[in-house]
């Protein structure tokens, strides 16, 4: 094995060098993809239907493409599903990426096409490893193995006869890897692409607790469950006694910031790295490309053309997409895409913000339909984390999940947010953890701070603390356990709120 991370480590350094150009020359880089995308779709249906031979410019195909959800597209998506082609994309497409996202029933089957896999899904874990390597020349990483707790993959059901398979986007890569890949990973793919959650949990933690594990990827909520059930079986009380050469967890889905603390006393070993990236059923996205930074370096190399639309104009039916050279720092923007699997100007439901443009730099601020603005406040899910964090480090707690919604005006009582939080560790002090979140939204919102001041528009937060598992359970009743299902964080209305009141007996 340490022959295959010499020479693995070596093959990923040179990707730095392309890396390198992009951040140099990022507008270039996008417009040469904007073209590369529009020539070879252009005897597509859609191709054909948007007339993409006759578009010379980036403001010609803003004015004649629409932006579009996933809903205008299904009808579509479902035609290449049951197997026809050249509809978005030129190439076969026999795989999909299925989401859901957040809690929502319905299900989102993303087309995969033969480029997206290679060059924007394989291309994003290369450069993954590439940038880890560059960083931290000393590292073993091929010396062991890597988990990646990731979905289920299934056969496409719609048509016996086709060869067309969806699952997890993390699925999807597992399935699709090189056999080098395979070689290096644990557990096995029957067990990693089990469909049953619980019991997949229970498999994957007997096998790999005897394994010399260098690396971990995965959402932390599920992987924290998985780590604290391989301890069980080992009878020890961090995972640094089980897997003593352990050096990085990878993770992407929510905000790690939360959860870092008891990350550090599961794993009890504090040279830990953590590594986070932003890779979404619709492509790969973003790569933390410095050590111990809260920043994600854009990836635009990756078959994907960027647009940005400005916050206060994501609900508009024609909003205005800004391009790469034009966006501005510590603003929130909805993320437009073009890509090389034919989403064409699709909304990915995402919002980020530009932390450096030199090279460009975001943070993921939150979903487009999750947040609260039930009273002007536009709580977004950064500032949420935030708070929730700061409040978590001054008071010795450690969450496992928290979801939060407006409580309405009704007669004379003012309106509020409701949250609902799931300790790991207590707050010493409940009282002081409250108040510590509330000011902590303050601090950083100035919408919420104006609406609080003296209680005139938002009442002091209500704040619940339910037992242990209650999100679990409440994830398992509504069949969404594990891959990439992810309880959302803010909503703004209360249907998410109400339901799991109900479901631990709490009626307002």
């Amino acid at each position: 094995m340490a022959i295959i991370n010499s020479i693995l480590s070596w093959v990923m350094k040179k990707r730095i060098h392309e890396v390198e150009l992009f951040m140099k020359y990022p507008v270039e880089v996008q417009n040469e993809w904007f073209g590369k995308l529009l020539k070879q779709a252009r005897d597509t249906e859609y191709g054909r239907k948007y007339e993409f031979r006759s578009i010379t410019n980036q403001k010609e195909y803003q004015e004649r493409v629409p932006v579009v959800n996933y809903e205008d597209l299904y009808p579509l998506i479902s035609r290449i599903m049951q197997g026809e082609q050249n509809i978005l994309w030129p190439s076969e497409i026999r795989w999909f990426a299925k989401s859901s996202g957040t809690t929502n029933a319905k299900s989102k089957f993303i087309p995969v096409s033969p480029e997206a896999l290679d060059d924007c899904h394989f291309k994003g874990g290369k450069d993954l490893l590439s940038i880890y390597f560059n960083n931290n020349p000393d590292s073993k990483l091929f010396d062991g193995k890597g988990l990646a707790i990731g979905g289920s993959q299934q056969i496409n059901q719609l048509d016996p006869k086709l060869k067309s398979y969806y699952g997890d986007v993390s699925a999807v890569i597992m399935k699709n890897l090189p056999l080098w890949a395979q070689f290096v990973r644990t557990p096995s793919l029957d067990i990693a692409l089990m469909d049953e959650w619980e019991e997949k949990i229970e498999r994957m933690a007997q096998v790999t607790a005897n394994e010399n594990v260098t690396n971990v990827s995965g959402v932390p909520t599920w992987t924290i469950l998985l780590l604290q059930r391989i301890l069980e079986i080992k009878g020890k009380s961090v995972v640094h006694d089980v897997w003593p050469n352990l050096e990085v967890f990878i993770h992407g889905a929510v905000a790690f910031a939360p959860y870092r603390s008891i990350f550090q006393s599961l794993i009890g070993k504090p040279q830990m790295r953590y590594l986070e990236t932003y890779n979404a059923s619709e492509g790969f996205f973003g790569i933390q490309d410095r050590n111990n930074s809260e920043e994600l370096l854009l990836m635009l190399d990756y078959g994907i053309y960027y647009e940005f639309i400005p916050f206060e104009d994501i609900n508009n039916d024609h909003p205005n997409a800004l391009t790469l050279d034009q966006v501005q720092l510590n603003k929130n923007y909805a993320v437009v895409i073009s890509t090389n699997a034919g989403l064409w100007r699709y909304r990915i439901g995402d919002t980020i913000r530009f932390t450096s443009l030199n090279p460009f730099r975001i943070k993921i601020t939150g979903r487009t339909k999750h947040f609260i603005n039930a009273f002007g406040e536009e709580l977004v899910i950064e500032n949420a984390e935030n708070a929730i964090t700061v409040a978590c480090q001054e008071t010795g707690a450690e969450i496992t999940n928290f979801t939060a919604a407006p409580v309405y005006l009704t007669g004379s009582n003012k309106g509020g947010h409701e949250w609902m939080i799931e300790f790991a560790q207590e707050p010493d002090d409940f009282e002081i953890f409250c108040a510590l979140l509330d000011q902590t939204l303050k601090d950083t919102n100035s919408d919420y701070e104006a609406k609080r001041y003296k209680d005139l528009a938002l009442q002091a937060p209500i704040v619940h603390k339910v037992p242990p598992g209650t999100f679990y359970q409440w994830m398992k009743q509504r069949g969404k356990l594990g891959g990439q299902n992810k309880v959302p964080r803010l909503a703004n209305d209360r249907t998410f709120l109400d339901d799991i009141l109900q479901s631990i007996g709490i009626v307002n």
